[in-house]
């Protein structure tokens, strides 16, 4: 025989109770009253949906049984009813006519005891964890004790489950188990969760309570030194922030760079201007605002200007030269830098780094040199980390910095005496920085913002060509040849005698010195490629001559013999030494 199935909402009940019903649905009204009339009894069946079920899948299949004890209709055709549940039981062949359900049903039997032993340990430490669940719930504990000393195991986990406000899929879970100790061992999980979550939830909230509070408690006192600093004429650091602020948002920053630095304003005007922090973000901040971002220099570039300024600079290197007004020809035709990026390769003196000072001023942009002799750190191009003590940004940043420009030129002296060792490879930096697929987003590990390389004009220069092949690949090698004797003749002519004259005093008119004379120094007196040691020689002679005449540049023609007198007596006193200091070593 099938019985009455009347769903319900949110409502789960084990058998042995006495449970009040209200309906007022029309279809739940008439389950009732056809219930009453036929069987007086009906199955208590919580539903999925939250609107009365359509279809046997809208119920659960199991439910509890019980007896109506009483029907009380009210004027507004709903109905108070009274049913005395009696067994959990199993729905089958579910049915639906008219709106109203029925089943088939089969009582669960329960393997065990209710008043067994594991049965009331286990309630025992429900009730434990109901106390502390009582910390963040106002749960009524005096009820619960009233459960457990007045009524059946049933109405206990009946009223867990309400109380802890388990969700009525668990309820169900536990209502159709045939043990009495599986349905206790599942609520007790259910409310070892709950008061996990509350812990957990309480902690955040207490948490972020503290934080707030002591937000608001800095926020006070910052407020409070402002107005005791306005008031003593001390305002200064606002005044300073407001200023800083004003720079950041009229500054040309990259909206990336922009949003870096009012992230970092925001959290340096929150801190107290006494603290490390704070400072070291104000430096961050100042380095930020001093890159030149939209800065450059006007370039208008004039290729008979630029042959003019390199041969009043530089005698011979006629292929050099050239190739050099080629580059400046590209950069005028295309207003970038485009083109492979030049190394200049040569023993020393023969005016590598000279010359790229020339092109500097050839194109009138502001020059700067970065040597990276025996430097081994990869630190030196991308910068520190701003967390660590003494942070700096790189150099090439810092020399951007110290230009005050984003397109000068800037020389890489000595690429080929960069080191290596467990700080990192430097080379690795620099391969970026000189590609210009790359260097466009060039990212400072201290600025933390990518800066635009891609204006730069980059020079290297080199003794040797000892490099890696990925680094020889990313430029231009330009080998500058030894001087010939003519050529340093021809340069001591033009550049190197007003040098050392302006070097000791000299009056360049007193100096009478034939070819002859020049290329008696340079084959007796210089050895190396370059021009070095030959300017070297020269102001030697003039400084010995100033010796003899008491100080004075007395005209003199520094003949051969002249030469030979003056210079020896210098050799052989650094002869004289070398040896003296053999003799004491």
């Amino acid at each position: 025989m099938k019985e009455f199935v009347l769903p319900v909402r949110e409502l789960v009940v084990h058998p042995g109770q006495t449970v009040p019903v209200y309906v007022d649905n029309p279809l739940s009204v008439a389950c009732l009253e056809t219930a009453t009339a036929e069987t007086q009894r009906v199955v208590l069946c919580p539903q999925h949906t939250w609107n009365y079920p359509t279809s046997a899948k809208d119920i659960f299949t199991v439910g509890t049984i019980g007896e109506i004890a009483q029907v009380l209709r009210m004027p507004d055709d709903s109905i108070h009813t009274i049913i005395k549940t009696t067994d959990i039981v199993n729905l089958s062949n579910i049915s639906i006519k008219a709106g109203l359900f029925t089943a088939e049903i089969e009582p669960v039997m329960m393997i065990d005891s209710p008043d067994s032993p594991q049965v009331i340990a286990l309630r025992d430490r429900i009730m434990n964890h109901m106390q502390k669940l009582s910390l963040y719930h106002k749960v009524k504990m005096d009820k619960m004790q009233n459960i457990i000393q007045n009524y059946p195991v049933p109405a206990f986990i009946d009223a867990v489950v309400q109380i802890a406000n388990i969700s009525v899929d668990t309820a169900v879970e536990i209502l159709k188990m045939n043990s009495w100790t599986g349905k206790f061992a599942a609520l007790l999980e259910q409310v070892l969760l709950l008061t996990e979550t509350d812990r957990i939830e309480s902690d955040i909230s207490r948490h972020v309570q503290n934080q707030m509070e002591h937000g608001q408690r800095q926020a006070i006192l910052q407020e409070k030194l402002r107005a005791i600093q306005k008031e003593i004429g001390e305002d200064g650091d606002e005044n300073i922030l407001l200023d800083m602020k004003k720079k950041i948002n009229e500054s040309a920053m990259p909206a990336e760079a922009k949003e870096k630095a009012m992230s970092e304003f925001k959290r340096m005007r929150a801190m107290s201007p006494m603290s490390q922090e704070g400072g070291l973000l104000k430096t961050y901040l100042d380095e930020l605002l001093s890159m030149p971002w939209n800065k450059s220099d006007e370039i208008q570039i004039d290729l008979q200007k630029a042959r003019e300024t390199l041969d009043s600079e530089h005698s011979g290197m006629i292929p050099v030269k050239e190739r050099i007004l080629e580059h400046i020809a590209v950069m005028k035709k295309t207003g970038k830098n485009r083109g492979s990026i030049l190394c200049f390769v040569g023993a020393p003196g023969v005016g590598k780094t000279s010359l790229c000072k020339s092109i500097a001023n050839a194109l009138s942009r502001k020059y700067c040199r970065i040597s990276l002799g025996g430097i081994s750190d990869e630190a030196h191009f991308r910068g520190h980390r701003k967390t660590y003590i003494g942070a700096q940004c790189g150099r090439i940043m810092d020399a951007l910095k110290r230009c005050k420009t984003n397109n000068p030129v800037i020389v890489l002296d000595e690429i080929d005496k960069m080191g290596r060792d467990w700080r990192g490879d430097p080379e690795s930096a620099l391969l970026e920085i000189l590609d210009p697929e790359q260097n466009k987003t060039f990212r400072d590990h201290y600025l933390e913002v990518d800066f635009d390389l891609s204006n730069v004009l980059f020079i290297a220069t080199s003794n040797t060509l000892n490099m890696s092949s990925a680094l020889k690949d990313r430029m231009e090698i330009i080998e500058i040849p030894a001087y010939t004797e003519q050529e340093k003749l021809q340069i001591a002519r033009e550049h190197l005698l007003q040098r050392a004259a302006d070097d000791t005093g000299w009056d360049k008119n007193n100096i009478i010195i034939s070819d002859d004379a020049i290329l008696h120094i340079i084959r007796q007196y210089t050895t190396e490629q370059g021009v070095r040691e030959l300017q070297r020689e020269i102001s030697t002679l003039l400084r010995r001559s100033l010796l003899q005449n008491d100080g004075e540049d007395v005209k003199t023609d520094f003949t051969i013999d002249k030469i030979d007198e003056l210079l020896s007596v210098h050799k052989n006193a650094n002869t004289s030494n070398k040896i003296g200091f053999g003799v004491r070593a």
